[in-house]
């Protein structure tokens, strides 16, 4: 899977949960809870939408090293199957 293509996904997820929020505007240096609406509550939410969406897991102890919409896109890209 292309990278584009999870970070689309990502942000469809996004706007699943968050409908009011722009997401064209999230880039990759975008720092998720800072610079967006999404609280920490939220966050959890999103992580796993994706983690069921990507049938992924990412360890919770790693979900405060996930600040910006690129670190959410790493992880999910090191944990999928290689084709």
């Amino acid at each position: 899977m292309e990278r584009a293509e999870i970070i689309t996904k990502i942000k469809s997820v996004i706007t699943d949960c968050f409908p009011e929020m722009d997401v064209s505007a999230i880039e990759e240096d975008t720092v998720i809870n800072t610079e967006t609406s999404i609280d920490s509550m939220g966050f959890v939410l999103v992580i796993c939408k994706l983690e069921a969406m990507f049938d992924i897991r990412i360890p919770e102890r790693q979900w405060n090293k996930l600040s910006t919409l690129g670190d959410v896109a790493d992880a999910i890209e090191k944990r999928l199957p290689k084709a």
